[in-house]
């Protein structure tokens, strides 16, 4: 039997009806249907280019095209100010840690991306360059959020790390480098971020799995909770549909 390409059957009983946005790691010249950059010189978040995906389209960055300063830093280790900088911006003009000293200590140990390809691309699932992804996020809504931190526990194992986590960053590096080295099926509750917050609409999350978590979800079947009473009851009480 083939195996499945998409989590098909978890994406119906969630009632999810966005494009499911993928980060590649890619040569330049991969094809991904519609492209659309930043400016040269901007500034501009990522997560500005929401409603693109939603739309189709696809942001292609690069390590001299990647808008603000944390996109450099943790997608491409490209560092536009010294540590010392960068900690107190986050520390005294953001207020993100109580002393620079805790900032420091996490600014040192964050994970960095080093591309393996001149480009990356955050996305629409593409099945044709499915082999250059390194992570699958969903946009969900707290209902749903509730139905894949369910799928993300359901083949997990009490040896393995807690399969769904939290961590503190910015909503680009809780995209890719927070799952980037992991084996393991892992998934990441990500949008954290108060500075990309205003880009999604207020009742949205982002969750976002490395490779083995997201085949994990295409082994999700009728014989799970997606088939259950308490999911249904949830539909019910939702007018039917969790949307």
């Amino acid at each position: 039997m083939m195996k499945q390409a998409t989590p098909d059957f978890l994406i119906e009983k969630a009632n999810y009806n966005k494009p499911v946005v993928v980060v590649y790691d890619a040569p330049s010249d991969t094809h991904f249907g519609e492209i659309v950059e930043l400016k040269a010189q901007g500034r501009v978040c990522l997560f500005a280019h929401y409603k693109n995906w939603m739309n189709g389209k696809t942001l292609r960055l690069t390590a001299t095209n990647f808008g603000c300063g944390g996109c450099g830093t943790w997608f491409f280790g490209v560092q536009g100010r010294n540590r010392e900088s960068y900690i107190s911006f986050l520390t005294d003009d953001e207020g993100l840690k109580a002393n620079h000293e805790l900032m420091g200590e996490w600014f040192d140990n964050a994970k960095r991306y080093q591309p393996a390809h001149d480009s990356i691309f955050v996305g629409p699932y593409h099945a044709d360059s499915v082999a250059f992804a390194k992570t699958f996020t969903f946009f969900v809504n707290p209902d749903q959020l509730s139905i894949f931190i369910a799928a993300a526990n359901y083949f997990a194992a009490p040896s393995l790390p807690d399969p769904v986590k939290v961590q503190f960053g910015s909503g680009c590096s809780e995209l890719l480098p927070h799952l980037s080295e992991i084996t393991h099926p892992q998934a990441t509750i990500g949008s954290t971020d108060l500075a990309m917050r205003k880009y999604l609409p207020p009742d949205m999350m982002a969750f976002t799995v490395n490779k083995p978590m997201f085949d994990n979800f295409c082994r999700l079947d009728d014989t799970s909770f997606l088939n259950k009473p308490f999911l249904e009851g949830l539909k019910k009480a939702r007018g039917g549909a969790l949307i």
